[in-house]
């Protein structure tokens, strides 16, 4: 389609924050970033979040407005003594210099104790960037010198913003289908979804860009972008929240995000037997069977056929009654046991099968509950204070049964 080859991510870069897209809760009017930049407030700060948003360029664009001289490095490839020199070399200048770190999170220890002094002293603005949560690669001594600014990835409308001007650039001819591909494929991050269009326009063989030169490329879409480790956490999270919001939909979506993503069936199927006691328990008991035949499912037939099973399973948990009482009274219970509510096991109560326990008095007294019709008025709990109260059965769907039947056994008693 075009001999000509555009770098659009760095023929498009922005050089200000007039030009910058997203990142609007940030550096839009207002954003309290922002104003710290346009204030020129000298501050160490580390950006986080998905690639393609804007954490290389606005750490540029920051050197710029302040006047300071950038050191681009990666944690990767960056020297301790390289680090010292550049302090040193700079010691007596009137301004600091910046030094911009990407991938933060691997960082080792040893270049983490060297940052600190640096940023205590204020020898340079350290400004880092990684797709990691930097609650999880840092050292609490590192963030708390800084300022963290998590970056999101980039709206529809700024991705729209950044496709039209590279479409003006180019002079390219792109169909609706291709346009819409593009956008969509990119999951927020802009860099890749001008790789793409870049290297497309090359491959194309027609006047028009196509939607199947797209595809031929990029087969699928994106990932939300973000770190592994954290997608990962993160989706699990999402499906579990929306099986407990009762949202089948939802709860598929993520399930297929996971399964999209090579997550390993089986830990999904074990989310989800969890979640069957935690969350749904006696208001639908059928719940901890289904999920231990989907795990054992699961186990012996594997992909792809396990997807089936899994859904299966995630619908059926969706639609079901929830309850956590289950979760709850035993939580409860450990508590008060680690406060010191140690109740002593009354004799009628302990273990009668053994030579001797007759002469202790062990089992004596104790009421069979069979020899009366299935139930007899009996303290199980030597608590006269009434403090070992811990499960309170919720009037929703088996577990109201079961909280009835409980009702009709205390009317007995009374």
């Amino acid at each position: 389609m075009s001999e000509q080859h555009f770098d659009f991510a760095k023929i498009l870069r922005p050089q200000s924050l007039e030009e910058f897209a997203g990142q609007k809760k940030l550096l839009g009017e207002g954003g309290a970033l922002r104003k710290l930049i346009e204030k020129r407030a000298f501050f160490h700060a580390f950006f986080f979040g998905p690639p393609g948003t804007g954490k290389t360029t606005l750490a540029r664009i920051i050197s710029n407005n302040f006047g300071l001289i950038c050191f681009e490095k990666n944690a990767t490839s960056l020297q301790i003594s390289e680090l010292r020199a550049i302090v040193e070399a700079n010691k007596n200048s009137l301004s600091k210099p910046l030094i911009f770190i990407d991938e933060t999170h691997r960082l080792s220890k040893n270049q983490l104790e060297i940052l600190l002094p640096v940023m205590e002293n204020n020898d340079a603005m350290i400004i880092g960037a990684s797709t990691e949560n930097p609650f999880f690669a840092l050292t609490g001594a590192v963030r708390s010198r800084s300022l963290l600014f998590e970056f999101k990835p980039l709206e529809r409308e700024d991705l729209t913003f950044v496709l039209d001007r590279a479409i003006l650039m180019s002079g390219a001819k792109i169909g609706d289908s291709a346009r819409e591909y593009l956008l969509d494929s990119a999951a927020g991050d802009a860099r890749s979804m001008l790789k793409l269009l870049e290297f497309a326009l090359l491959a194309e063989s027609g006047d028009e860009l196509r939607i199947e030169t797209l595809r031929s490329l990029r087969p699928n879409a994106l990932n939300d972008g973000s770190s592994e480790s954290e997608t990962h956490y993160n989706l699990a999270s999402a499906m579990i929240k929306s099986l407990r919001g009762s949202d089948p939909d939802a709860a598929i979506y993520y399930l297929a995000r996971l399964l999209k993503g090579g997550e390993e069936p089986r830990f999904i199927a074990r989310r989800l037997a969890i979640f069957a006691s935690e969350d749904i328990g006696n208001a639908n008991p059928q719940a901890a069977i289904l999920t231990s035949a989907c795990f054992n499912s699961v186990a012996q037939i594997g992909m792809p056929e396990a997807r089936i099973i899994l859904s299966q399973c995630a619908i059926y948990l969706a639609c079901s009654p929830k309850s956590n009482t289950a979760i709850t009274a035993i939580d409860d219970a450990l508590l008060a046991i680690g406060d010191g509510l140690i109740l002593e096991v009354p004799d009628y109560l302990k273990d009668a099968h053994y030579d001797g326990a007759k002469k202790l008095g062990r089992g004596e007294g104790y009421k069979y509950p069979h020899n009366f019709g299935g139930y007899v008025k009996q303290n199980y709990l030597n608590d006269p204070k009434g403090i070992a109260r811990f499960v309170e059965l919720k009037a929703i769907g088996y577990e109201k049964t079961l909280a009835e039947w409980l009702e009709k056994l205390r009317d007995l008693d009374r």
